[in-house]
């Protein structure tokens, strides 16, 4: 019996309906030749050769100081992180064990115990120097942090603060973007700055809890519910960071940076 569906022809399995259209199947008419040559720019699985690299690795920033010394930033990293001492490397040690790995980051001291990082910017990313770049650029380990702070001073020298007052309160703070805002409180500018913007209110609170962020604020002598509101907003700028530092409240006392002494209780 034959059956009248609905659609009439239009029913059923239509390969180029499904499909869309595709060409003609073709049939081979040759063995196909195993011993030819391959073709370098034809796609593999999708993917094409990569390009051509447009630079010798020797000058990459890392194994050139010519280009480094220009390059090179210091950077905090949270208390705990370990590397090679840069203040008691010696070069010639670590060349006679050039075969070895000394792939630790070289580390600077910084105020209040806070470790220091030596980075290289190298096109959207950071390379942290340790002691193979140190043998590769052919400098003695204290060139590093001297480029480094002379290039954070002409950096700092024209980048934005930004400041609030509410309320009798004073807050001024460096978040750019760039990653050397938290560490621009190594340059006696940046202190003479904060000290004489905020040193005649009161007591002047700093917190660095990521890389991209210095914070600083006077806390009067009547306002202890002050230090307890810094505190609670450093420890979650630094909860949520990608590159945290710190939570610790500090100050600015005699130029210098250390832990802070008072009440810290959230209010």
């Amino acid at each position: 019996m034959e059956l009248d569906l609905p659609g009439g022809s239009d029913v059923g399995r239509d390969l180029e309906r499904d499909l869309g259209e595709v060409p003609p199947a073709t049939l081979r008419d040759t063995p196909p030749d195993y011993l030819s040559p391959i073709d370098a720019s034809a796609p593999v699985s999708g993917h094409v050769a990569p390009a051509e690299p447009t630079a010798a690795v020797a000058d990459s920033p890392e194994h050139d100081w010519q280009l480094a010394r220009t390059l090179i930033y210091p950077a905090f990293r949270p208390v705990g992180t370990l590397g090679l001492a840069i203040e008691t490397i010696d070069r010639e040690t670590l060349a006679a064990h050039a075969t070895q790995s000394h792939a630790q980051p070289l580390l600077g001291q910084g105020p209040a115990g806070l470790p220091l990082v030596y980075t290289i910017a190298a096109g959207g990313f950071d390379i942290v120097v340790n002691g193979d770049h140190l043998l590769s650029l052919g400098v003695e380990p204290g060139e590093i942090p001297d480029a480094a702070m002379r290039n954070l001073a002409a950096w700092s020298a024209t980048a934005p603060w930004s400041s609030e007052d509410s309320g009798g309160r004073h807050l001024i703070s460096s978040q750019t973007g760039e990653g050397f805002d938290a560490v621009r409180i190594l340059l006696p500018d940046v202190v003479a700055h904060l000290v004489g913007v905020l040193g005649s209110f009161g007591r002047i609170l700093v917190g660095i809890p990521e890389r991209h962020l210095l914070i600083a604020g006077s806390m009067r002598p009547a306002d202890d519910e002050f230090a307890g509101l810094f505190a609670s907003f450093v420890v979650e700028q630094s909860g949520g960071a990608d590159e945290p530092i710190d939570r610790r409240v500090f100050e600015l006392r005699d130029g210098r940076l250390i832990d802070f002494d008072g009440p810290v209780a959230a209010a």
